[in-house]
C-alpha cells in the first residue's frame, strides 16, 4: 500500500503518495524527489506548464508581433513535445515497478498522463493566486471564485489519484502500459 510521505521512507519502486507528489510540485529544491523518479519528472512537467503559460500569455499579449507570436506558438509546440516525452518517462517506470494483475480493472489512462493533468491543474491553482511562486493553500474563504474553483479541482484530481494509487496497490485495479 502506498505510504504518506516521509524522509527516506519512500521506496523507489512504489507508487509516489499524493502528499509527495504534492510537494514535489512545490518544492523545486526537495531532496526527496530527487530519490524518485517518478517525483523528479512530475516536478519537471510543472515547470513545462509553466513555461507553456507564460509561452501562451506572451503570444496574446496586445503588442506582439506575428514573429514573437511564432515564436511563442513554437515554444509551446516544444514544449508540449517535452511533456510528451516526460509522461512517456513516467509511464516507462510504471511498466518497469508496478506489478499489473490479470483480472484487475484497467484504468483508463496513464499515471503519466494523470499526474500531467494533476501538474497543470497546480500551476493553474497558483496561477488564480495571483502567485508565481508557489504557496500553501489559503483558508477557502480567502479565495475569489476562480481560485476557489481551481483549488477545488486540484484536491479532486489528488483524491483521484490517491484512491488510483491505492486500487493500484491492492490489485483492484491496473493501469494501462503500452
Amino acid at each position: 500500500m502506498p505510504t504518506e510521505y516521509a524522509a527516506d521512507r519512500i521506496g523507489t519502486d512504489e507508487l509516489p503518495s499524493a502528499i509527495a507528489l504534492l510537494r514535489a510540485f512545490r518544492e523545486p529544491d526537495d531532496p526527496n524527489r530527487h530519490r524518485h523518479r517518478v517525483l523528479s519528472v512530475a516536478r519537471e512537467l510543472v515547470e513545462c506548464h509553466e513555461r507553456r503559460h507564460n509561452a501562451l500569455q506572451a503570444a496574446h499579449a496586445p503588442n506582439t508581433s506575428s514573429a514573437g507570436v511564432a515564436q511563442c506558438l513554437q515554444l509551446v509546440d516544444d514544449l508540449d513535445l517535452h511533456r510528451t516525452e516526460l509522461i512517456h518517462c513516467i509511464d516507462s517506470w510504471v511498466a518497469t515497478n508496478v506489478q499489473h494483475r490479470a483480472g484487475a480493472s484497467l484504468h483508463t489512462e496513464t499515471l503519466g498522463a494523470v499526474i500531467d493533468r494533476m501538474a497543470s491543474k497546480w500551476v493553474a491553482a497558483q496561477r488564480a493566486l495571483g502567485m508565481s511562486a508557489p504557496v500553501d493553500p489559503p483558508h477557502p474563504l480567502q479565495l475569489d471564485d476562480d481560485a476557489q474553483l481551481q483549488w477545488s479541482r486540484l484536491a479532486e484530481l489528488a483524491d483521484g489519484y490517491r484512491d488510483l494509487i491505492t486500487d493500484v496497490a491492492e490489485h483492484r485495479r491496473r493501469l494501462p502500459v503500452w
